[in-house]
Parts: structure tokens; sequence; C-alpha cells
């Protein structure tokens, strides 16, 4: 790639490469904004074979097959490789075209293949067979020397994973499950879920770290909620209780030395608002005195 972008001006080669390096960084974690960078790269240097390739990988990391398919196909007229051969199949099998996939593994193409490319192109193949409902061929495709084989190659985990989940759709638990085993093995960097299917055949069932706090944080809520009402009952009582004080209180007067409190029966019973009130006048009492004199 370095070669390529050498043909460029030196200044819009030093773009096309940040572009191109932000792709590779983010076409795992990120696809469409890998995908965002390689067209960048796409509109600033669309005859180099290197940006062509990336911006085809940066598209097939986001289903945009037959994009994807386009600028593979003009990187290989660029360079006359034929690295590419089984990304390109796949991407048939990505448009809903298995039967060309497997067209395209029977090509001369795939002689020129290295050891990497032809386990990847059986892999295709697999799958497309898969597509079309063909199970047991898509088992027999993967039987190969690459998967008899006892060395740990870059190719052997996907290769037996593979190979271990045709097993189990065709309804092979036993063997699917050696040959899942089989993946841990070979798979040292832990790319594949291999282990998680293993649990899963033999039942175990794996709890959410992230569920259960929320479980625990829910039961808390529960809890505080039950002591919430708690304390909203307890503080009902107690008003009722001063309410009642309360009432009580307006029965009593401080001035009056014989005052005794009045049951709650008593305050509350009726009484006769129209009953006599007698003034006594002062001068009244004087002049009453006079005349009994």
């Amino acid at each position: 790639m370095r070669q390529e972008l050498l043909s460029l001006p030196k200044g819009l080669a030093e773009e096309v490469s940040r572009n191109l390096v932000m792709v590779a960084r983010l076409i795992d974690e990120d696809p469409e904004q890998a995908y965002a960078y390689s067209r960048i790269a796409l509109r600033l240097a669309s005859r180099v074979a290197a940006v062509r390739e990336a911006a085809g990988f940066a598209a097939y990391a986001t289903q945009k097959y037959s994009e994807a398919l386009a600028e593979f196909r003009a990187a290989k007229r660029m360079t006359g490789s034929v690295e590419l051969w089984p990304v390109m199949a796949d991407c048939e099998r990505g448009l809903g075209r298995p039967e060309r996939a497997l067209a395209m593994a029977g090509e001369p193409e795939v002689q020129k293949l290295d050891k990497a490319g032809q386990v990847e192109m059986r892999l295709v193949a697999a799958g497309a067979r898969r597509d079309m409902g063909q199970l047991d061929a898509a088992i027999v495709t993967l039987q190969s020397p690459e998967l008899a084989s006892n060395s740990v190659q870059p190719w052997t985990a996907r290769l037996r994973y593979a190979y271990a989940d045709a097993l189990l759709a065709a309804g092979r638990e036993d063997e699917a499950r050696e040959w899942f085993a089989k993946t841990v093995e070979a798979d040292k960097d832990g790319a594949m879920d291999a282990s998680d299917r293993l649990a899963e055949l033999d039942g175990v069932e794996f709890v959410d770290a992230l569920e259960s706090d929320e479980l625990d944080v829910d039961a808390d809520v529960d809890v505080d909620e039950d002591a919430d009402d708690e304390d909203d009952e307890q503080d009902d009582a107690e008003v009722a209780a001063a309410e009642r004080a309360s009432d009580q209180a307006e029965y009593y007067d401080e001035d009056d030395d014989e005052y005794e409190p009045l049951e709650a029966s008593e305050a509350d019973s009726d009484v006769d608002v129209t009953d006599e009130v007698v003034v006594v006048d002062e001068d009244d009492e004087q002049e009453q005195g006079r005349d009994q004199a």
C-alpha cells in the first residue's frame, strides 16, 4: 500500500493514508465510521488499488454487499491478484445468490490462492450450501485435511467452529459438542464463542451480572418502598394522635381553676345553644338592694 501511495503528491498521500489508518482502526468496533473514512479516501484517490480494497472491506463490514463487490472487482482489475476471490464470493452470498458463490468455488482462481485463501473459500462454499438448505453437503465440504490436522493454524478455530455449527444444525449434537471442544483448544485468543455453545449444549445457563445487579437494585427499591410505607403509617398515627390532643385542648381554659378535662364523648355531646344567658348589671343590683331595704 505504501508503494501505491507514493504515486500521489505528498500532501494528498498523507491525507489518504490518515483516512486508511482510521478505516483499519475502526472497522471492527465502529464499521459505519470506518465506512465514512473509506469514502473520503475513495474520493481523494479512487485510482489506488489499496483504497478500493479498503473501501470494499468497509462496505462489506456494513453489509453493503453490492458496493463491496464492485470495489473488490475494481481492486482485482488493478492488481491482477486473486486474493479477494473468497470475500467476493461471500458478497454473492450476502446478495442472496449462493449458487454464484458455489460457482466461484469451482473456478480456476481458487487454485491460485494460498492455503489460507483456499480454506476461506471452503468456508464460503459450505456457507452457500447451508444457504441452499444442503446441510449434509455443507458438512462434507468442510471435511478436509486442514480440518483433520492437529496443528493449529490461523484458520483452524474458524474451520472447526463452522464444522461444529453445521453438525449441530444437522442434529448431530454429540459430534457438534466434540468439535466445539476442539475449537476451544484452537481458539487461543477467545475470538469465538465456542465455550458458550458448549455450555448451552450441556444445559448450563449464564446469568448476566448486569441483570443480577438490576434485580438487586429492584429488591432494594422494594425494601425502601416498604420502609417508606411503614414510615407513612407511623406518621399518620402520629398525626391522628396530635389531632385528638388538639381537639381535647380546645375544651381547656387556662384561667378556669375548676377545669376538668372533658372526655371525648362529653365534648362531642350535643349542646343547646338556645339556653338563656343571664347578665347581671351592677347598678341594677344596687337598686334592688335599696328597694328591699
